[in-house]
Order: structure tokens, then sequence, then C-alpha cells
């Protein structure tokens, strides 16, 4: 009920109006503070807003009421209405009119504003978005029609009444009877009300149907300090902000020249997604007259009710003993064989949704977002949120802005790749080796190679250069400073997300304990220095145990990986002499082609193998951990992951960029493996296109494979569910928990592996870029499908998961920050080691025509080919030919006084290689630590605004708990004071 002051009171009088007695008080109300008025003022408007914006539908659950009469406020006329009338709505109207005299009025009031307060506070602003906030007529529409859609779609109870907040399933002939009997008792005496039914399509399968009462809901609220709003939000504008007003109107006014942007949504097709700023504050049964309820049933909302209920869940035992407790074990032991929160409704229609509009916010997220077809669109995060939970939105969040943020690192890449494209054939090395046609390399193999001339290998050399040209080194300092900005204004964009979804201090609230925590170390109880209360602790001794263990798996883990990499590298080995041998001419001709290709398979076949115990590994090592809380368990296995994987996707790109070739001594006397096998060399163009293969074949068909578990497999298992119920059931209606029931279950791990996949995408663009500029292209192109294709499987083809919530993307974040280092360092080393940049760059200026003298026109890199091969006497050999080979290294000739011994160049070379490491990591490092210290982590405007609504808070909690006192004192008959007694 709304409570008016005396100066509505008389204000309303001045004007003519009648006002009931039974909504306005006689007596004098509490005055204002001067701090607190702002604010005051606004919630006065906000709560005329809130009675006409939203029907005010009675609870099921709560107490009847004698009717009384309503008196309805207008601008002309005032008219008498009985509230038992039906299809009518009890709304107190108000004039915007006269509330914008009443808002002048107290402006003009010496008792509530001094002179500096009228500075800082700009009242039209404060009636112009109240006036702009009612004006969309949908929302009104669809706030009516909430109980509809999810009576038709069958959301609730037999009795038509009470909603279904969670669903749990079973089999009727499982054995386990006792633990559910049991399970659902302590439900039901925890508050929870549970209906059974029995599926349709199958027999076996019985859903139990949970609805948690108001009640319920209002102590485990108070339980868990969730933050509900109270009192609406007050704007105000100081001079600063008035002058950033005009500028911000000149803009709007040369915007509407311009054509509207094709991927902004439509916010008319969003009518819930109107915020209602409203200051939040802890949740409290005693205090629950502070908090703007309009109707229960819709206070909480979905996502908020399938948290507590989940929290109920988890925590109710099924069997007398301390560790006998939660759902998700009961899940392990068969009893219960899924639990999940239902959706909303179907995610089709028949209807259009441009003129029927939306049938519930599922029906919405796929029309507006998870459809193909809305690929170029800006995502609906606020909806997102809505539905799925702030954790998944945040994910959201950032896969969007990642994907945004690689529109100018694929462009740049695409102009440096194009510049070798356009500049390849003027590429004084490329032309000549393609000249080489008297130049002859030494056999590449002991027994099948023969020698091979110098201009075969010209498509190669034009290749490599598309990779190895002028602008790599710009390239791989713009991306080591892309990946800076990136994460530093994805830290703001997180810190605006977390304040708009009121999420600032949610963390210190709302951590609570894993129950396997609990049930482990209960004997064990510290004094939590924050609660003041007694909780589980586990000592150090044993946690320093456990993470032993656990670091011990990882190595293993780890090691695991190097073998299995090093048994590929054997393979190269061996195969390398049967493909130059082979029968068929072009793999004959091509063999380290076809060897290196071959190799990328098979290994990409290892890494896929070898991912599927990786994850059960580090699921097992995790939990021998006992993480506390469950941010510590993600974080914990997200981590083991990550290091598994990253070690086995990349230890192979780690073996061709710095260690292929660099072993193999030279002709006459090759370092073997085992005294065996003969250590690969690199092609006569370089090592850096094999690299470039390697990275490009597996990116390429990583992300293939994972598309289609993500979205494929899913969708295979979805149609043969749906078969199977079009075979056994004929035109039966199947309620919404039977068709969620036959979606997927979404990943145990949640998005855990969703991270993980973008997170190893990062690297491969970041790290080895260098040598492969094409990779952020890749990358921007997967992820506009990876969106769609995310947001589809959520919508779709999975069931809903719980609404978690969460301030941040948890340990990836870290992870992230130290890729970005990683990838300076390693492209350093690819810039220094791998490609022939730095031997170039100390023969132009030091060997080379240009090192004393530059003439003009002429190639500094003129002579480069034929001083980077050295000479080799081919009657060494013993194969029975004369004269010499030439093969790639700094050593010299056999007529030298010191034959097959570096040169003097060679030592140069790596003295320049070792400058241009330190250099290019110093400079880098310098320019993102710069960067990242001129972008501050949250706004100022936003720090400031944060700051300055915690203080509002409290003078409003204090207001509105002085302002209930002297109601209790009215009913009572007491004098009111007008302050704190």
């Amino acid at each position: 009920m709304v409570h008016h002051s005396g100066s509505i009171q008389s204000f309303k009088q001045q004007k003519g109006m009648n006002i009931s007695k039974s909504e306005i008080t006689k007596e004098t109300s509490l005055k204002p503070s001067r701090r607190s008025l702002p604010c005051l003022t606004q919630s006065y408007a906000h709560s005329h807003s809130l009675c006409q914006s939203t029907s005010l539908l009675q609870s099921t659950e709560s107490e009847s009421q004698a009717p009384t009469s309503v008196t309805l406020i207008s601008a002309d006329k005032t008219e008498q209405v009985n509230p038992e009338e039906k299809n009518k709505d009890s709304l107190l109207k108000c004039s915007f009119a006269d509330l914008s005299d009443f808002c002048l009025a107290l402006g003009k009031d010496k008792d509530y504003m001094d002179d500096s307060e009228h500075a800082n506070y700009d009242r039209s602003r404060l009636i112009k978005d109240f006036v702009t906030k009612d004006k969309p007529e949908s929302k009104t529409k669809l706030s009516k029609n909430d109980m509809n859609y999810i009576a038709s779609s069958g959301l609730l109870f037999k009795d038509g009444k009470k909603r279904i907040d969670y669903i749990l399933v079973y089999r009727k002939t499982n054995i386990q009877y006792d633990k559910r009997n049991t399970f659902e008792k302590n439900l039901r005496a925890e508050g929870l009300m549970l209906e059974k039914e029995p599926a349709i399509a199958n027999p076996d399968i019985m859903f139990i149907k949970i609805h948690i009462p108001w009640d319920t809901l209002c102590k485990y609220a108070e339980r868990l300090n969730i933050r509900m709003p109270f009192r609406k939000k007050c704007y105000y504008t100081d001079g600063r902000s008035k002058s950033m007003g005009r500028v911000q109107n000149y803009f709007k006014r040369i915007k509407k020249w311009m054509s509207q942007n094709p991927m902004v949504l439509d916010k008319s097709a969003f009518p819930e997604l109107e915020e209602s700023d409203c200051y939040t504050g802890p949740f409290s049964r005693a205090r629950i007259h502070h908090f703007i309820i309009n109707n229960k049933d819709t206070f909480f909302s979905n996502a908020t009710r399938s948290r507590i209920v989940y929290h109920m869940l988890e925590r109710t035992k099924y069997e007398n003993g301390i560790s006998k407790v939660g759902i998700r074990k009961l899940i392990n032991n068969g009893s219960y064989i899924a639990a999940f929160p239902p959706h909303e409704g179907a995610y089709k229609s028949s209807l259009p949704i441009k003129t029927h509009g939306p049938q519930n916010n599922r029906h919405l997220l796929y029309e507006r977002w998870a459809r193909w077809g809305m690929w170029y669109k800006h995502q609906p995060l606020d909806l997102i949120r809505l539905y799925f939970g702030e954790k998944i939105g945040l994910y959201f969040a950032w896969l969007g802005w990642y994907t945004g943020m690689l529109i100018p690192a694929a462009v740049v890449g695409l102009c440096v790749f194009f510049y070798g494209l356009v500049t390849m054939n003027e590429s004084q090395v490329s032309q000549e080796i393609c000249k080489a046609t008297e130049v002859f390399m030494c056999p590449l193999c002991d027994k099948n190679c023969s020698l091979q001339r110098l201009n075969d290998s010209c498509i190669y050399a034009k290749v490599t250069y598309l990779f190895d040209n002028g602008g790599t080194v710009f390239f791989a300092i713009f991306m080591a400073i892309w990946a800076t900005v990136f994460l530093e204004f994805w830290k703001r964009r997180r810190s605006i997300l977390t304040y708009t979804w009121d999420l600032i201090e949610w963390e210190e609230e709302e951590e609570t304990l894993r129950p396997q925590f609990e049930a482990k170390y209960y004997k064990m109880e510290i004094v939590n220095p924050i609660t003041g209360k007694p909780e589980p602790h586990q000592p150090s001794s044993d946690k320093i145990i456990r993470l032993l263990v656990s670091v011990s798996g990882i190595f293993f883990m780890i090691s695991l990986v190097i073998t299995a990499v090093f048994a590929v590298v054997v393979y190269r080995l061996v195969v390398m002499e049967q493909f130059a041998s082979f029968k068929w001419n072009f793999i004959k001709q091509h063999w380290q082609f076809a060897t290196s290709a071959a190799a990328v398979c098979i290994n990409f076949i290892i890494i896929m193998l070898l991912n599927l115990a990786y994850e059960k590994i580090a699921y097992l090592l995790t939990n021998l951990e006992y993480p506390r809380t469950e941010s510590e368990w993600e974080n914990s296995f997200a981590l083991k992951m990550f290091l598994f994987q990253f070690v086995n996707l990349n230890s192979s790109i780690f073996y061709i960029a710095f260690f292929l070739g660099r072993f193999v001594g030279h002709p006459g006397k090759y370092n073997k493996l085992f005294d065996r096998w003969r250590l690969e060399e690199c092609h006569p163009s370089g090592c850096l296109i094999d690299l470039c293969l390697q990275m490009g074949v597996i990116m390429f068909l990583k992300q293939i494979w994972n598309n289609f578990m993500e979205l494929g497999y899913p969708l295979i298992q979805n149609w043969w569910s749906r078969h199977k119920i079009k075979r056994g059931v004929q035109d039966a209606s199947i309620p919404q928990w039977e068709n969620d029931w036959n979606l997927q279950p979404m990943n145990i791990h949640g998005l855990m592996d969703e991270y993980l996949e973008m997170v190893l995408q990062f690297g491969f663009t970041t790290i080895f870029v260098a040598a492969f500029p094409l990779a952020p292209l890749l990358a921007l192109l997967n992820n506009i499908i990876e969106i769609r294709l995310d947001a589809y499987k959520f919508v779709t083809q999975w069931r809903r998961p719980l609404p978690a919530r969460a301030t941040d993307i948890g340990i990836w974040l870290g992870v992230l920050e130290g890729i970005g280092i990683l990838a300076v360092i390693t492209n350093a080393f690819v810039i220094a080691i791998t490609s022939d940049y730095i031997p170039r760059f100390v023969y132009e200026y030091k060997y080379g025509p240009c090192a004393n003298h530059v003439e003009q026109n002429e190639n500094c890199l003129k002579g480069y080919v034929n001083n980077s091969l050295s000479f080799f006497n081919l009657s060494e050999l013993g194969i029975g030919k004369s004269g010499y080979c030439r093969y790639r290294d700094y050593r010299g000739p056999p007529w030298s006084s010191k034959p097959y011994e570096f040169t003097l160049q060679y030592w140069h070379i790596l003295a320049a290689r070792l400058a241009f490491i330190i250099v290019f990591e110093h400079l880098v490092f310098g320019i993102k630590s710069f960067i990242a210290y001129l972008i501050p982590d949250v706004p100022k405007g936003l720090h400031e605004r944060i700051r300055r609504e915690k203080y509002l808070v409290q003078e409003m909690m204090y207001e509105a708990e002085l302002e209930h006192l002297q109601q209790q004192r009215r009913k009572t008959g007491q004098p009111v004071h007008h302050e704190w007694p």
C-alpha cells in the first residue's frame, strides 16, 4: 500500500481533487531529511508508476482481505471502483502535470532544499525520465499475460495456481524408494510443495513438480542475503553532466540524418528489458515493508526462485549421516535421474512475433537471438541474464566482446597477408630461389632421397613469403598490444555489467560452502572472521598433502603429452624414408609435405583421444582436493583442464617452431635418434611453412569437431528422443516438463567447455600469430558461428540450466592475461629463430651490397640465398657422385682452413637474434604496461555513482525505518516524532 505525505495531500486538495480517506492519512507524515530529498521525490513518482504500469495480481498464498473501496485519481475526474468487479485492476493513477507541479513546488520549499543542493539536482530531468519510462504499452500488456502463458504452457500444478519452480525425475522401477521418500519428506518439512505426475510417453518415468511458497521464499531469500528492490533510483545532473548533455543532444541531431545501424537490436521487440532502476538491499522479513512488492508471484524472478529451490535441494538429507545430503548425490546413486528448472514454454509459435508478440521469454530469445538469421545483430544480454542467469549472461557478454575485438585484428592480419600476396613476385629471396636451376641441395634423408634442385622449392618459397614478410614484426607487436587492450576494456565492460545487474557486492554476501566440504570437515570448525559464525575448516597439512598429490597427477599427464609428441616425432623420422620412395609420383616429389600432413592428422587424433582421459583425471584430482566453495572447485578444475589441453594442443607446435631442424648437424655428420634415425630437417625454404600447416590444420579440424559435438550430437540425440515419443504416443499433449526431459542436459561442468574452447582459440590467435597472421580471421569467422550455435543450443537443444550468478568469468581472466604474456615471448622467438627475418636483416646491413654504401635502385638482399647456403663435398657421402651440394647453415666450405665449422656470420646472427628477443620483449611489455595503466578497470563515472548509491541507500533505509516506526505509533495511538527518538 502506498502512503502519501501531508504535502501531497495538501497539494492535491489545492488542485481540487477528491481523495478517499482510506488512501491518505490525515496526520502529518515524516519530514524527509535534506540529504535524501531528491531520491524521496523520485520515490513518490515511482509509487504512482508502479501502480499504473503493473497489474496487481492477488497471490494464491496471501491472506484474504476484506474488500475496500479504492479511488482512481485522474487529471479531470474521480471514480469509485469496487475491487470485487472482475477484469478490473485497482490502480492508482496520477496526472503527470500535477506530479510535475508538485515536484516543482517541493523544489521551492526552503525546508527541503538549500542553495548548494539546489545547484546539484535537475528536477526537470526527474520528471522527464519518469514520463519516458512509462511510454511503452507492450510492457504493461505483457505483464498482464504473465500467468496466462505460464498456465497455457503447462507450468502450473494441477490446481492451476501454484507455479512449477523445479522438476525432479526418477524411474518407478528404481529400488531407492526409501531414500527418495525420506528426501521428499524433508523437502516438505523445509516448506516446499511437491506434486507427482507420471510421464505420458514412458510409463516408467515419474516427474516431481516442486513449488516454493511465499513464506519459504522469504525465509531463504533472507538467509542467502538476496538483494531485492526497495526504492526508485534518483537521477540527478550537475553542471558537468548538463554540458555533456548538450553535446549528446548535438550528436543525436546528427545521428537522425544517418541511417540506423542494422546491427543494433530493435528496442521495441524487448518490452521486458527496461530496467526497474531501483535501489536494492539484502532482503529481510523484518523489513519487508521497505521493499516494492506489487505482486508476490513476480517479486522474486524465475531465476531467483530456481536458485533458492536448488539451494534447498543441495542441503536436504536423504539418510541419517552427515554426508548423506544433496540432490547431486541422489542423482549419482540413481535415486533420481535428473533435476532441472523448466523452460518457460515452446520456443516456436505459429503466430508471427511481429504482430502477436512473444509467447514467452524463450520464444523471444529464439526469434531475436538464437536464429541464424540474427547473426549480425547485437546480443540481448539483459534478456539472456534474465532467463539463464548472470553467469551465462557474462559468458555471452565476454564472447561477444571477444568477437567484436577480433574484427580489427582480423583486418590487420588480412592486410599483412595481402601485402605478402601483392609483393610475393617482387621478393628478392623468392626470385633467387625460383631462378636457381643449377643449385643442388644435399639429400634430406640417408637412403631413398636424391639431390634436389633448389628451384623445386619455388612454390614453397612464395607461400612462406606470405607469412614471413616485412609486416610480420609489426603484426606481432600489434597483436601483443591488441591482447592488452582487449583484456583492459573487457574489465571495464565487466564492471558496467556487474553494476547494471546488481552484482557489486554479491560475492561477499552469497558465497556458500560446498556440501561435500561440509560433510568431510564437519568435525573441525573455526570461526569465520567475516561472518563471525563457526564453519567447517580444512587443516593446512591435509590441504598441502592433497595439493601435492594433485600437482603430481598434473605433471604425470603433461609428461604423457610430451611422450605422445615424441612418438609423433619418431613417426615422422620413420615415414619420411618411405614417402621419399613412394610409388605415387606426387607423394614422391612432395614427400616432406606428405610427411608433415600425415603427422598433423595423426597428432590431431591423439589430441582428441587424450582429451577424453584428461577430463576424467582432472575431475578426480579436483574432487580429491575438496575445494571449499563451488567457485574454487570450478577454478581448480578449469585450470587443470586448461593446462592439460594447452600442452596437448600446442606441444607439437612448439616442437616445430623451436626444435625442428635445429640440431640435425651437417652432411657427413648428422645427429641421429637412438643412433638409427636421422633427425628431420626443415624444407629448403624454411621451417615456417611447416608451422603454418600445423596451426592451420589443427585449428580448422578442432573447430569443426567442437561445433559438431556442441550442436550436431545433441541434435541427433533430441531427434531420436522425439522419434521414440511419436512412435509410442499418438495425438497426446506432451507437457512442458516432459518436453524438457527429452532435451539434452547441460554439460555437468557448466560453461567450462565453452570457455576452454575460446581460451585455447585465443592462444592460437596470439601465441604464434607471427607465423600465421590469418589466425584472427579464422577465429572471427568461427566465433560468429559460435555465438549463434551456442545460443541455439541453450534455447532449443538443452534443458534449462540452473540460473547461477557470477561477478566475472572466473579464473579465465587470469589465464587470458597469462596467455598474453606468453604470446609476447613466443612471438619474439618465432620472429628471431623460426623465421628468416634476423638473417635477412644481418645480411642486409652487414654482408650485403648495401653494407658499406647504398646505391640507388639496388636491392640490398641481392645474393642472400647464395650467402645462406653452405657447401659440402659430395665425394664424402660415398654415393658415387662428385661436386658440391648446398645445405641451409652458416658453416665453412670444404676448402677452408676449418671446414664445416660455424662462420663468423653465424655468431653475428645469433647475437642479433638474442638482442632482438630482449629489445622486442622489453618494448612490447613496456607498451602493454603503459596501456594497462592508462585504462582503469572501473570507469571514473561508474565508481562515483557506486559510492553515491551506497550513501543514498543508507539514507533511504533510515528514512524508511523511521517512517515505518511512525506508522506503528499511529496505529497504537502513540505520539509521532519527526526525528529519531
